[in-house]
């Protein structure tokens, strides 16, 4: 069983901010769609690295945290297999 896990954060105006948490973006659920985006991105991912063989993960877990003193978001992702070779790309 093997663990891979990445973190950032995403820093913005607080009036950028304030519509990704209340969910009202022109353009929808913006957490949502960034979600589905990083699991696409995990199971593409030997497509889009150079040199990153096809793996079978098992498991995507993507985190959200809203920051509101510092007008962030923070991002945890988690990427697992079952696989002879690891998940750290």
């Amino acid at each position: 069983h093997r663990v891979a896990v990445g973190a950032g954060e995403i820093r913005m105006q607080p009036d950028t901010f304030a519509l990704i948490a209340s969910g009202t973006a022109k353009k929808g659920d913006v957490l949502g769609v960034a979600r589905i985006a990083a699991i696409q991105g995990a199971k593409r991912c030997a497509d889009l690295v150079p040199l990153c063989h096809p793996l079978p993960i098992t498991r995507v877990v993507v985190e959200f945290d809203l920051d509101e003193a510092g007008s962030r978001v923070l991002c945890r992702a988690q990427v697992e297999t079952l696989g002879r070779t690891g998940v750290e790309m």
